[in-house]
Protein backbone atom coordinates (compact mmCIF):
# COMPACT_ATOMS: atom_id res chain seq x y z
CA UNK A 1 0.00 0.00 0.00
CA UNK A 2 1.67 3.35 -0.88
CA UNK A 3 1.98 5.80 1.74
CA UNK A 4 -1.40 8.16 -0.17
CA UNK A 5 -3.51 5.84 0.14
CA UNK A 6 -2.50 4.32 3.57
CA UNK A 7 -3.51 8.09 4.86
CA UNK A 8 -6.75 7.90 2.70
CA UNK A 9 -7.55 5.12 4.94
CA UNK A 10 -6.83 6.53 8.25
CA UNK A 11 -7.80 9.93 7.67
CA UNK A 12 -11.53 8.32 8.14
CA UNK A 13 -10.18 7.03 11.15
CA UNK A 14 -10.97 8.47 14.41
CA UNK A 15 -12.50 7.97 18.26
CA UNK A 16 -14.28 9.91 20.65
CA UNK A 17 -14.24 9.22 24.37
CA UNK A 18 -16.89 9.79 27.07
CA UNK A 19 -15.47 9.36 30.04
CA UNK A 20 -16.23 5.80 30.55
CA UNK A 21 -15.76 4.24 26.72
CA UNK A 22 -13.98 5.10 23.77
CA UNK A 23 -15.33 4.35 20.80
CA UNK A 24 -13.49 4.39 17.47
CA UNK A 25 -14.81 4.69 14.17
CA UNK A 26 -14.05 4.65 10.31
CA UNK A 27 -16.13 7.45 8.60
CA UNK A 28 -19.81 6.66 9.87
CA UNK A 29 -19.51 3.14 11.39
CA UNK A 30 -18.51 2.23 14.59
CA UNK A 31 -16.46 -0.97 15.05
CA UNK A 32 -15.26 -0.79 18.35
CA UNK A 33 -15.80 0.63 21.89
CA UNK A 34 -13.35 -0.03 24.94
CA UNK A 35 -15.21 0.35 27.81
CA UNK A 36 -12.50 1.21 30.27
CA UNK A 37 -14.66 1.98 33.41
CA UNK A 38 -17.18 -1.06 33.75
CA UNK A 39 -19.55 -1.13 36.22
CA UNK A 40 -20.39 -4.76 36.93
CA UNK A 41 -21.06 -6.53 39.47
CA UNK A 42 -18.08 -7.91 41.68
CA UNK A 43 -18.69 -11.18 41.14
CA UNK A 44 -17.93 -10.70 37.17
CA UNK A 45 -14.71 -9.67 37.93
CA UNK A 46 -15.02 -5.91 36.27
CA UNK A 47 -12.20 -4.77 33.83
CA UNK A 48 -12.33 -3.66 30.53
CA UNK A 49 -13.49 -4.87 27.70
CA UNK A 50 -14.17 -4.41 23.71
CA UNK A 51 -17.82 -4.54 22.97
CA UNK A 52 -19.43 -4.45 20.47
CA UNK A 53 -16.78 -5.14 17.80
CA UNK A 54 -18.28 -4.97 14.33
CA UNK A 55 -16.96 -5.16 10.81
CA UNK A 56 -16.57 -2.30 8.53
CA UNK A 57 -19.55 -3.81 6.87
CA UNK A 58 -21.12 -3.23 10.20
CA UNK A 59 -21.55 -7.01 11.68
CA UNK A 60 -21.59 -7.35 14.96
CA UNK A 61 -18.95 -10.18 15.77
CA UNK A 62 -19.03 -9.99 19.64
CA UNK A 63 -21.69 -10.40 22.52
CA UNK A 64 -22.13 -8.37 25.98
CA UNK A 65 -23.42 -10.47 29.41
CA UNK A 66 -24.75 -13.89 27.52
CA UNK A 67 -27.42 -15.43 30.37
CA UNK A 68 -25.30 -18.72 30.17
CA UNK A 69 -21.53 -17.00 31.69
CA UNK A 70 -22.33 -13.22 32.55
CA UNK A 71 -18.63 -12.60 33.05
CA UNK A 72 -17.99 -12.38 29.50
CA UNK A 73 -17.69 -9.31 27.87
CA UNK A 74 -17.03 -9.13 24.00
CA UNK A 75 -13.11 -9.25 23.56
CA UNK A 76 -11.34 -9.12 27.17
CA UNK A 77 -7.89 -9.73 29.16
CA UNK A 78 -9.17 -12.33 31.51
CA UNK A 79 -7.32 -14.98 33.84
CA UNK A 80 -9.72 -16.89 35.94
CA UNK A 81 -6.49 -19.10 38.12
CA UNK A 82 -4.18 -16.36 39.60
CA UNK A 83 -2.94 -17.76 42.79
CA UNK A 84 -6.25 -17.94 44.83
CA UNK A 85 -7.80 -15.19 43.29
CA UNK A 86 -10.07 -15.13 40.03
CA UNK A 87 -9.97 -12.52 37.23
CA UNK A 88 -12.17 -14.06 35.13
CA UNK A 89 -15.23 -14.01 36.72
CA UNK A 90 -18.24 -16.16 38.16
CA UNK A 91 -17.00 -18.96 39.72
CA UNK A 92 -13.51 -20.94 40.35
CA UNK A 93 -12.46 -24.06 39.52
CA UNK A 94 -9.99 -25.64 41.81
CA UNK A 95 -8.90 -28.99 42.08
CA UNK A 96 -10.14 -29.54 45.75
CA UNK A 97 -13.82 -28.92 44.98
CA UNK A 98 -14.65 -28.08 41.43
CA UNK A 99 -15.99 -25.13 40.50
CA UNK A 100 -17.14 -22.73 43.38
CA UNK A 101 -17.98 -19.59 44.65
CA UNK A 102 -15.27 -18.91 46.28
CA UNK A 103 -15.31 -14.79 46.75
CA UNK A 104 -12.53 -14.01 45.54
CA UNK A 105 -13.39 -12.13 42.15
CA UNK A 106 -11.24 -9.39 41.44
CA UNK A 107 -11.11 -6.18 39.77
CA UNK A 108 -8.95 -4.59 36.49
CA UNK A 109 -9.14 -1.17 37.44
CA UNK A 110 -8.23 1.85 35.13
CA UNK A 111 -5.99 4.48 36.12
CA UNK A 112 -5.45 6.68 33.36
CA UNK A 113 -4.29 6.57 29.16
CA UNK A 114 -1.15 7.96 29.55
CA UNK A 115 -1.24 8.69 25.56
CA UNK A 116 -3.94 8.24 22.62
CA UNK A 117 -1.83 8.89 19.57
CA UNK A 118 -3.18 9.14 15.95
CA UNK A 119 -0.81 8.26 13.50
CA UNK A 120 -0.04 7.81 9.72
CA UNK A 121 -1.22 3.97 10.48
CA UNK A 122 -3.83 3.88 13.27
CA UNK A 123 -4.97 5.28 16.63
CA UNK A 124 -3.57 4.05 19.45
CA UNK A 125 -3.67 4.06 23.44
CA UNK A 126 -1.50 3.52 26.65
CA UNK A 127 -3.52 2.32 29.62
CA UNK A 128 -2.47 1.83 33.56
CA UNK A 129 -4.39 -0.37 35.60
CA UNK A 130 -4.41 -1.75 38.96
CA UNK A 131 -5.31 -4.81 40.09
CA UNK A 132 -7.38 -5.54 43.00
CA UNK A 133 -8.29 -8.75 45.34
CA UNK A 134 -12.43 -8.81 46.05
CA UNK A 135 -12.68 -6.77 49.24
CA UNK A 136 -13.04 -7.94 52.38
CA UNK A 137 -16.30 -6.13 53.10
CA UNK A 138 -18.77 -4.17 50.56
CA UNK A 139 -17.22 -0.07 50.33
CA UNK A 140 -13.86 -1.12 50.85
CA UNK A 141 -10.91 -1.42 48.76
CA UNK A 142 -9.28 -4.84 47.57
CA UNK A 143 -5.80 -5.57 48.26
CA UNK A 144 -3.36 -4.39 45.23
CA UNK A 145 -2.03 -7.46 43.53
CA UNK A 146 -0.99 -6.43 39.76
CA UNK A 147 0.31 -3.23 38.16
CA UNK A 148 -0.35 -3.79 34.47
CA UNK A 149 0.49 -1.34 31.81
CA UNK A 150 -1.57 -1.90 28.70
CA UNK A 151 -1.24 -0.29 24.90
CA UNK A 152 -3.53 -1.17 22.17
CA UNK A 153 -4.13 -0.23 18.43
CA UNK A 154 -6.69 0.32 16.10
CA UNK A 155 -5.67 -0.06 12.46
CA UNK A 156 -7.02 -0.94 8.92
CA UNK A 157 -5.33 -3.78 7.09
CA UNK A 158 -4.47 -3.02 3.56
CA UNK A 159 -5.65 -6.66 1.99
CA UNK A 160 -9.15 -7.76 2.69
CA UNK A 161 -12.54 -5.37 4.05
CA UNK A 162 -10.30 -5.79 7.43
CA UNK A 163 -9.34 -4.12 10.60
CA UNK A 164 -6.91 -5.02 13.00
CA UNK A 165 -6.95 -4.63 16.77
CA UNK A 166 -3.17 -4.80 18.16
CA UNK A 167 -3.30 -6.06 21.82
CA UNK A 168 0.20 -5.52 24.36
CA UNK A 169 0.02 -6.13 28.12
CA UNK A 170 2.95 -6.00 30.88
CA UNK A 171 1.52 -7.22 34.05
CA UNK A 172 3.89 -6.84 37.42
CA UNK A 173 3.29 -8.27 40.49
CA UNK A 174 2.92 -5.97 43.53
CA UNK A 175 1.62 -8.57 45.56
CA UNK A 176 4.44 -9.06 47.92
CA UNK A 177 4.40 -12.88 47.21
CA UNK A 178 5.10 -14.86 44.32
CA UNK A 179 1.46 -15.81 42.21
CA UNK A 180 1.29 -18.64 39.68
CA UNK A 181 -1.04 -18.21 37.16
CA UNK A 182 -2.78 -21.10 35.82
CA UNK A 183 -6.64 -22.43 34.49
CA UNK A 184 -8.77 -24.79 34.74
CA UNK A 185 -6.74 -27.75 33.57
CA UNK A 186 -3.75 -26.55 35.46
CA UNK A 187 -6.33 -27.79 38.21
CA UNK A 188 -7.49 -31.16 36.82
CA UNK A 189 -10.36 -30.44 34.38
CA UNK A 190 -9.09 -31.65 30.95
CA UNK A 191 -9.44 -29.22 28.05
CA UNK A 192 -10.46 -26.16 30.13
CA UNK A 193 -7.46 -24.05 29.55
CA UNK A 194 -9.30 -20.63 29.43
CA UNK A 195 -7.33 -17.23 30.00
CA UNK A 196 -5.83 -14.60 28.20
CA UNK A 197 -7.35 -12.60 25.46
CA UNK A 198 -10.83 -13.79 24.95
CA UNK A 199 -13.37 -13.68 22.51
CA UNK A 200 -16.81 -14.47 22.77
CA UNK A 201 -19.40 -15.02 19.40
CA UNK A 202 -22.56 -14.00 18.73
CA UNK A 203 -25.64 -16.97 19.43
CA UNK A 204 -25.45 -16.94 15.45
CA UNK A 205 -21.86 -17.91 15.24
CA UNK A 206 -22.59 -21.13 17.16
CA UNK A 207 -21.45 -24.46 14.59
CA UNK A 208 -19.04 -21.93 12.72
CA UNK A 209 -15.57 -23.33 11.29
CA UNK A 210 -12.00 -22.47 12.65
CA UNK A 211 -9.11 -22.39 10.24
CA UNK A 212 -5.21 -22.53 11.25
CA UNK A 213 -1.87 -23.88 10.47
CA UNK A 214 -2.89 -26.88 12.33
CA UNK A 215 -6.18 -27.40 10.64
CA UNK A 216 -9.60 -26.84 9.62
CA UNK A 217 -12.77 -27.77 11.57
CA UNK A 218 -14.85 -27.11 14.94
CA UNK A 219 -14.12 -28.17 19.05
CA UNK A 220 -11.04 -30.43 17.40
CA UNK A 221 -8.81 -27.50 17.73
CA UNK A 222 -9.65 -27.06 21.06
CA UNK A 223 -5.78 -26.61 22.66
CA UNK A 224 -3.85 -26.79 19.60
CA UNK A 225 -0.81 -25.00 18.81
CA UNK A 226 -0.35 -22.61 15.57
CA UNK A 227 0.78 -18.66 15.49
CA UNK A 228 -2.73 -17.85 14.03
CA UNK A 229 -6.48 -19.31 13.98
CA UNK A 230 -9.34 -17.80 12.79
CA UNK A 231 -13.01 -18.47 12.81
CA UNK A 232 -15.98 -18.07 10.38
CA UNK A 233 -19.72 -17.33 11.55
CA UNK A 234 -22.64 -16.50 9.63
CA UNK A 235 -24.53 -13.55 10.96
CA UNK A 236 -28.48 -13.68 11.58
CA UNK A 237 -30.64 -11.20 9.25
CA UNK A 238 -27.87 -10.64 7.04
CA UNK A 239 -27.16 -14.16 6.47
CA UNK A 240 -23.50 -12.77 5.90
CA UNK A 241 -20.43 -14.62 7.28
CA UNK A 242 -17.58 -12.64 9.14
CA UNK A 243 -13.57 -13.57 10.46
CA UNK A 244 -12.39 -13.31 13.45
CA UNK A 245 -8.85 -14.44 13.42
CA UNK A 246 -6.10 -13.95 16.45
CA UNK A 247 -2.35 -13.96 15.77
CA UNK A 248 0.11 -14.54 18.59
CA UNK A 249 3.46 -12.61 18.77
CA UNK A 250 5.96 -15.66 18.17
CA UNK A 251 8.16 -13.18 21.27
CA UNK A 252 5.70 -13.99 23.94
CA UNK A 253 6.44 -16.65 26.02
CA UNK A 254 5.74 -20.35 25.07
CA UNK A 255 4.94 -19.35 21.76
CA UNK A 256 3.15 -20.81 19.92
CA UNK A 257 1.21 -20.98 23.02
CA UNK A 258 -2.48 -23.68 22.70
CA UNK A 259 -5.65 -21.93 21.75
CA UNK A 260 -8.63 -22.21 23.61
CA UNK A 261 -10.91 -23.31 20.87
CA UNK A 262 -14.62 -24.02 20.80
CA UNK A 263 -17.58 -23.73 18.14
CA UNK A 264 -20.05 -25.17 20.49
CA UNK A 265 -22.35 -24.80 22.19
CA UNK A 266 -20.97 -21.34 21.64
CA UNK A 267 -18.11 -19.87 19.50
CA UNK A 268 -15.37 -18.40 21.75
CA UNK A 269 -11.49 -17.90 20.99
CA UNK A 270 -8.97 -17.19 23.35
CA UNK A 271 -5.12 -16.84 23.72
CA UNK A 272 -4.61 -19.21 26.95
CA UNK A 273 -0.80 -18.62 27.60
CA UNK A 274 -1.46 -20.72 30.92
CA UNK A 275 -3.62 -23.52 29.20
CA UNK A 276 -1.63 -26.41 30.37
CA UNK A 277 1.17 -25.22 32.52
CA UNK A 278 1.19 -22.81 35.49
CA UNK A 279 3.65 -20.42 35.18
CA UNK A 280 5.17 -18.30 37.95
CA UNK A 281 4.93 -14.74 38.52
CA UNK A 282 8.06 -13.15 39.99
CA UNK A 283 8.02 -9.66 41.88
CA UNK A 284 10.35 -8.05 39.54
CA UNK A 285 9.93 -10.31 36.35
CA UNK A 286 6.93 -8.69 34.45
CA UNK A 287 5.25 -10.82 32.19
CA UNK A 288 4.20 -9.54 28.67
CA UNK A 289 1.82 -10.34 25.65
CA UNK A 290 1.13 -8.88 22.52
CA UNK A 291 -1.30 -10.50 19.96
CA UNK A 292 -3.17 -8.81 16.91
CA UNK A 293 -7.14 -9.57 16.82
CA UNK A 294 -8.46 -9.15 12.92
CA UNK A 295 -11.78 -8.51 12.22
CA UNK A 296 -12.78 -9.10 8.48
CA UNK A 297 -16.10 -8.95 6.16
CA UNK A 298 -16.66 -12.69 4.56
CA UNK A 299 -15.67 -16.04 4.83
CA UNK A 300 -12.05 -17.34 5.68
CA UNK A 301 -10.06 -20.25 3.58
CA UNK A 302 -6.58 -21.03 3.64
CA UNK A 303 -5.85 -18.29 1.30
CA UNK A 304 -7.66 -15.27 2.80
CA UNK A 305 -6.50 -16.68 5.97
CA UNK A 306 -3.10 -16.20 5.49
CA UNK A 307 -3.02 -13.10 3.60
CA UNK A 308 -4.25 -11.55 6.50
CA UNK A 309 -2.20 -13.78 9.11
CA UNK A 310 0.50 -12.22 7.00
CA UNK A 311 -0.92 -7.97 7.41
CA UNK A 312 -1.68 -8.78 11.44
CA UNK A 313 1.93 -9.79 12.08
CA UNK A 314 3.28 -7.03 10.09
CA UNK A 315 1.19 -4.88 11.60
CA UNK A 316 2.08 -6.24 14.87
CA UNK A 317 5.86 -6.19 14.32
CA UNK A 318 5.99 -2.83 13.18
CA UNK A 319 4.32 -1.35 15.92
CA UNK A 320 6.71 -0.18 18.11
Amino acid sequence: MTNTAQRALTEILSYADDGISLTFSVGAQDIATYTYRPTNDQYESPRPYFHPLTTLEGDEVTIYRPWDHVWHKGLSWALPNVGEHNFWGGVTYTREAGYSNLENNGAMNHEAFSSIEESETGISASESLLWTAQPARSGEEGAPLIRERRRFAVQLLPSGNAWALLFETEMSNVSGAEISIGSPTTEGRDNAGYGGLFWRGPRAFSGGSFHSDAGTGSDELMGTRSPWIAFTGQHDGTCRKSTIMFVEDQGNRGASNQWFARSSPFACLGSAPFFSEVVPFKEGEPLRYRYAVVIADGESDAETSTTLAAAAKAALDSWA
